[in-house]
């Protein structure tokens, strides 16, 4: 690939990347309205990555009481981004398959080659309630010290 293949493909990926950030905003409302009415009150997504290998290990959600829910299983209606066409798109999927989507691309944005190397771990927190989600992120990292003496 050329430097200005290069360049066109870095600008392709900001453009995703903004066109992203501008359907997020819906698709959290869509997703929390979705999870409050079915009962929901947090949802955990727990990942790890390394060498090269990372994916999402669990989806838990949980009612107002802490025990675990089973997330909504009807169809949502919310916006995705094609990056091939740089476009928005109108699409249908499950709340599940939007949490995990959702996550990949938090973790892309955010720490993008986290699965690679030593690769991180850690847990996104839905949290209904607040409208919130958070990231918390541990990366792991090899540490050497190297020590030489002449005698």
């Amino acid at each position: 690939m050329s430097g200005d293949s290069f360049t066109a493909y870095d600008a392709k990926c900001a453009a995703v990347q903004a066109l992203q950030a501008e359907i997020l905003p819906g698709n959290k409302v869509v997703l929390f309205q979705t999870l409050s009415e079915a009962g929901v009150r947090t949802v955990v997504v727990s990942f790890d990555g390394c060498g090269d290998s990372g994916q999402i290990e669990s989806i838990v959600a949980r009612n107002a009481d802490g025990v675990e829910f089973p997330l909504p299983l009807g169809d949502l209606r919310v916006r995705g981004v094609d990056f091939e066409m740089c476009a928005i798109t109108e699409r249908t999927t499950t709340a599940g398959d939007l949490i995990e989507r959702m996550a990949y691309e938090f973790l892309e944005h955010t720490h993008g080659g986290w699965e690679d190397n030593e690769g991180a771990y850690g847990d996104f927190t839905f949290d209904v309630a607040e409208g919130s989600i958070t990231l918390e992120y541990n990366e792991r990292y090899i540490e050497t010290h190297d020590h030489e003496h002449t005698f």
